[in-house]
């Protein structure tokens, strides 16, 4: 890829504010890429982050949306129209939480569903209305390696990331060849403050480590700018995790 592979580009990027998502878009920006920074509630660090972006010569734009609430997420939807046209979409807000088949509520099922797959349908659609047809697209939706291999916990979590992974492949074929639609699949990228917890996870990983953010940041890369004859894809970086 050229050093700028995302020059004149315009990414949206959901739940860039923080963590992972934040990653992301710093990375597209050094890429080349305009931006468009979504949160949910953390107005400041989307701030801060388009701030850092600007002071290195990027652009950037933030947009609010609460995905928990299908008609602000249908309002992020319409603000992309409005913005377009956009040439990506990374689906990568989302909520884990760490709980067993038995002990998720209805809201608890509702809450998961709505930000990690109802949002991403619905922002898909969206992006696929606003994309003029001479232009080709890319959509990126950010799994996780249980995705692949669902294990029993943080079960509403895992059933929502499965059920996007099949949708990341049946929008694949439906909305190919203008666009097209892969997913990055992630295991442990950001080691959690308990020592103990991380212990066990590495004990579970063939490779014994935890990923550089940077890793993950040049798998969305590939996928995003890199891929051009590659869709309906399933990316695992994760160390093998899925394997043990």
């Amino acid at each position: 890829m050229s050093e700028y592979p995302l020059r004149d580009k315009r990414v949206l990027i959901t739940g860039a504010a923080r963590r992972l998502g934040r990653a992301f878009a710093l990375a597209c920006a050094r890429a080349g890429a305009e931006v468009v920074i979504h949160h949910g509630h953390s107005l400041q660090a989307a701030q801060d982050l388009m701030a850092e972006i600007q002071l290195a010569g990027g652009r950037a734009h933030i947009i609010q949306a609460d995905l928990a609430d299908a008609a602000e997420t249908a309002r992020l939807g319409a603000e992309m129209e409005r913005l377009g046209p956009v040439d990506a979409l990374v689906n990568s807000a989302a909520i884990f939480e760490p709980l067993s088949a038995v002990q998720t509520s209805r809201d608890d099922w509702d809450r998961h569903i709505a930000i990690n797959l109802t949002a991403p349908f619905i922002l898909s659609q969206a992006f696929a209305r606003q994309l003029p047809t001479e232009l080709p697209g890319t959509i990126v939706n950010i799994l996780d390696w249980r995705a692949v291999r669902p294990p029993a916990d943080h079960f509403p979590y895992t059933i929502s990331k499965a059920a996007l992974a099949a949708m990341t492949q049946s929008l694949a074929i439906e909305l190919a060849p203008r666009i097209r639609v892969n997913g990055l699949a992630l295991g442990a990228i950001l080691p959690p403050g308990d020592a103990s917890v991380s212990e066990r996870i590495l004990n579970r990983i063939p490779l014994k480590r935890w990923a550089e953010p940077g890793e993950a940041e040049s798998a969305l890369l590939f996928l995003l700018a890199g891929a051009g004859y590659v869709t309906g894809e399933i990316l695992l970086v994760d160390g093998g995790r899925h394997l043990a």
